[in-house]
C-alpha cells in the first residue's frame, strides 16, 4: 500500500518516577538525526529555515534537499543556520504553505505556479505543448525569461525567488486507455486549481475536478475521479499507480517549481547567509533537474512492472491535442499584451 502521510506517534508512561519523556509532533520535519541536536555557541543565534513542499519523501525534490540542500546551508553558514524540511504536504496544502510563506509563519517553500493568478507572467511556465525536452527548458527557467517570470514576485507577494526547480512533464494517469480525443470525452479528471489548466482539461473533452494533490489518492481510490494529470515521478512517489490502469505521455504540459524565501526574513540575514542560501538552492535544485530527468525510464519501468499501460500518441493525435489548445491560447493573448511576445522568446530558446 502507499506511504500516507507520516505520522509520529511517541509518549512514554513511567511509573515511580519523577521524569516524563515529552511526546513528540506528528509534524516532525522528514529528516532529523543527531547532529540536529548539536547546540551552538549561545552568543550565535541560529535561524531556523523550515522548508516545506508537497512531493512525497522519495521525490527527486526532496532527494536533493537532504543530500544538498540541508549540508550545504548548515555547513557553509557555520550552523547559524539550521533547515527542517517538511515534505509531503506535512505544513499543508501547497496553498497554505504558500501562504505561510508570504506571511513568514513558514520561512521557505517550494511551491509551483500556484501564484500565476495575481503574477500572470508566472503562468507562461506552464503554457500547454510549449516546452520540449529538459535541457532546452532548464535554459529557459534558468536564463532571462525565468527570470523575467518572477520580476513582479517579491513586490506582489512578499516571497523572495531563490532557484527553478522541475516538477516535469505532465502525463494523464487514468482508469482506462487514453487512445484518441474521443476517449476524453466524459473522463473526470482531477486537475490543479489553476485557470489555465481547467481550460485545458475542458478543451480536450474532460470533465475537470479541481482538487489539492494531497487528496488525489483518496479521490481516485474512491473513484469520485477517474484520472489526474502529473509527471510519472510523482505517480510513482505518491502510489497512485495503484488505483489508475494506464499512462498517456502526452507531455502536454511543463511544470516548474521554485524556490521561495519570506522577504522579510530575507533582508535581515546578513549578506554571508544569503549567499549560502542562494548557492544550496541553486546546487540542490540542479540535482533535482537532474534526478528527474534521469529517473523517468527507471520510473516508467517501475510502473510497468506494477500493470500501468502506456500509451504514446501518434502525430495525429499530438496534433488533435494541440489544435484543442488553440483557444486557450487566444485566451492568453487577448488578457496578456506580452504573452505572445514571451511564447516567441520561448520558442526561439528552445529550437
Amino acid at each position: 500500500m502507499m506511504l500516507r502521510k507520516n505520522l509520529a506517534i511517541c509518549g512514554s508512561i513511567v511509573f515511580a518516577s519523577s521524569v516524563v519523556l515529552a511526546g513528540c509532533a506528528s509534524n516532525k520535519p522528514a529528516n532529523t538525526s543527531p547532529a540536529d541536536e548539536a547546540t551552538t555557541p549561545k552568543d550565535v543565534k541560529v535561524q531556523t529555515l523550515k522548508i516545506a513542499n508537497y512531493f512525497a519523501t522519495d521525490h527527486p525534490q526532496n532527494v536533493a534537499l537532504r543530500e544538498k540542500f540541508k549540508p550545504m546551508v548548515e555547513a557553509k553558514s557555520n550552523s547559524t543556520l539550521k533547515v527542517e524540511i517538511y515534505d509531503n504536504s506535512k505544513l499543508g496544502a501547497e496553498q497554505q504553505f504558500y501562504t505561510g510563506v508570504r506571511n513568514g509563519t513558514i520561512e521557505m517553500g517550494i511551491p509551483g505556479l500556484i501564484m500565476q493568478a495575481d503574477i500572470p507572467k508566472m503562468s507562461a511556465g506552464e503554457f500547454p505543448f510549449l516546452f520540449k525536452d529538459f535541457k532546452s527548458t532548464k535554459k529557459v527557467f534558468d536564463g532571462p525569461i525565468g527570470k523575467e517570470m518572477t520580476e513582479e514576485l517579491e513586490s506582489k507577494h512578499g516571497v523572495h525567488p531563490l532557484a527553478w526547480s522541475a516538477n516535469g512533464f505532465r502525463m494523464f494517469s487514468s482508469n482506462k486507455t487514453i487512445n484518441s480525443m474521443a476517449d476524453f470525452k466524459g473522463l473526470r479528471l482531477r486537475m490543479p486549481n489553476i485557470p489555465n489548466y481547467l481550460k485545458l482539461g475542458q478543451l480536450l473533452g474532460a470533465n475537470v475536478t479541481p482538487m489539492p494533490i494531497s487528496e488525489v489518492f483518496t479521490a481516485l481510490e474512491q473513484k469520485v475521479v477517474d484520472g489526474q494529470d502529473n509527471p510519472v515521478a510523482t505517480l510513482r512517489a505518491s502510489g497512485w499507480h495503484e488505483v489508475q490502469s494506464d499512462v498517456l505521455e502526452s507531455n502536454h504540459m511543463f511544470s516548474p517549481n521554485i524556490y521561495i524565501i519570506n522577504s522579510k526574513l530575507w533582508k535581515q540575514l546578513s549578506p554571508e547567509q544569503q549567499k549560502v542560501i542562494e548557492e544550496a538552492s541553486k546546487a540542490a535544485a540542479d540535482l533535482e533537474w537532474e534526478l528527474l530527468e534521469k529517473s523517468y525510464e527507471d520510473d516508467k519501468k517501475f510502473l510497468q512492472e506494477h500493470k500501468i499501460k502506456f500509451t504514446t500518441p501518434d502525430d495525429k493525435f499530438r496534433k488533435d491535442m494541440e489544435a484543442a489548445a488553440k483557444p486557450l491560447y487566444d485566451e492568453i493573448y487577448s488578457k496578456n499584451p506580452w504573452a505572445k511576445e514571451m511564447v516567441e522568446k520561448i520558442k526561439a530558446e528552445i529550437k
